[in-house]
């Protein structure tokens, strides 16, 4: 009999990984029934330490255990039912709410691999939700997984923008790659199947750029009147990531731009190809046509068909055909060169 698994890798109450973060020490794993109880402790004993709460929204059971046991604002729990759209970085009773996108963890990339991960940040606690695997949210938990020191929730915030950064960054690095080899191609008159991949290109950087883009904004925004409970070093430390997502936004928007201008390059030269062989069918279809005209008449079988009877008649019509048709052919090309 086969066992079918509803929980998406995740655990019964919907968690991926939890994490505990105590000062100066990496990060411990930590399950859900200890959550409610660290989350209930106050005092010297969890000074600094935070969790860090990672959940799956295939896993239903994911959002009944985060309203019963974690203090959510309700933000947080309508980004989780939304569609794909633009970023979002708001406060909402007391917490920091987020939602942000990125490329899914097994994509190549394409216009459609595009995910979004909602985020709480509270004090004590940051808590991400998503439904498919992301490549930027992978990355941080291998910097966790790897003893990667963090000191409040903020920071891992700021480390999983400059992960979604590095993600990016390495979108353009590869679709620059791509673009360069177009343009080599180009410049060697080679465009039979360049229009269709450059088209597919644009699509996507243009629909990554119109998810991204707001998000550096939302960051600047926040930055100029940030939360009481904020240390100035995670401050800077988010400020540092607007900075290199934004710099990662440019490029994209610049890359975009190159990809348009040779897109109507390409264009350009396109149209000159069609024209020159539309200016070719045509003269070679009017430089036929005395011959397939006079072909016709004398083909037709009646009589007083003129030279019939005369014994050089066919070599006057080919002589004839061939002087009208180098008077056609000077027409036609000695003109256009003039």
């Amino acid at each position: 009999m086969r066992i079918i698994d509803n929980t998406y890798g995740s655990n019964e109450h919907g968690l991926i990984w939890g994490y505990r973060f105590a000062p100066g020490q990496p990060a411990q794993p930590i399950s859900t029934d200890a959550v409610p109880e660290f989350l209930a402790a106050q005092g010297e004993e969890t000074h600094g330490e935070f969790l860090w709460l990672h959940f799956s929204l295939s896993n239903q059971a994911s959002e009944r255990y985060m309203h019963r046991a974690l203090s959510l604002p309700d933000a947080f729990f309508e980004s989780l039912r939304s569609e794909v759209g633009s970023t979002r970085l708001e406060l909402d009773a007391g917490s920091l709410v987020a939602v942000i996108h990125d490329v899914l963890f097994d994509s190549t990339f394409d216009a459609s691999e595009v995910g979004t991960t909602s985020l709480c940040i509270q004090p004590r606690l940051l808590v991400s939700a998503r439904l498919r695997p992301l490549r930027s949210v992978d990355q941080l938990r291998a910097s966790v997984r790897a003893g990667h020191v963090f000191r409040s929730p903020v920071e891992l915030l700021a480390h999983l923008l400059r992960d979604q950064a590095d993600v990016l960054g390495d979108i353009l690095r590869k679709s620059t790659r791509r673009v360069d080899s177009i343009e080599d191609r180009l410049l060697a008159n080679r465009i039979s199947t360049d229009r269709k991949e450059l088209s597919a290109l644009r699509r996507s950087l243009v629909r990554l750029q119109r998810l991204l883009a707001p998000e550096p904004t939302a960051l600047f925004r926040l930055l100029s009147r940030p939360p009481e409970w904020i240390s100035r070093d995670d401050v800077q430390d988010l400020q540092q990531a607007a900075e290199e997502f934004s710099t990662a936004i440019g490029d994209s928007a610049a890359l975009v731009e190159r990809v348009k201008l040779i897109q109507e390059e390409l264009a350009a030269l396109v149209n000159e190809q069609t024209g020159r062989t539309l200016f070719v069918l045509t003269v070679v279809t009017v430089l036929a046509l005395p011959i397939n005209l006079i072909a016709g008449l004398f083909g037709m079988n009646v009589g007083g068909i003129p030279l019939s009877e005369n014994g050089h008649g066919f070599l006057v019509i080919v002589v004839g055909l061939i002087l009208l048709t180098l008077l056609l052919a000077y027409l036609a090309f000695g003109r256009r060169k003039d």
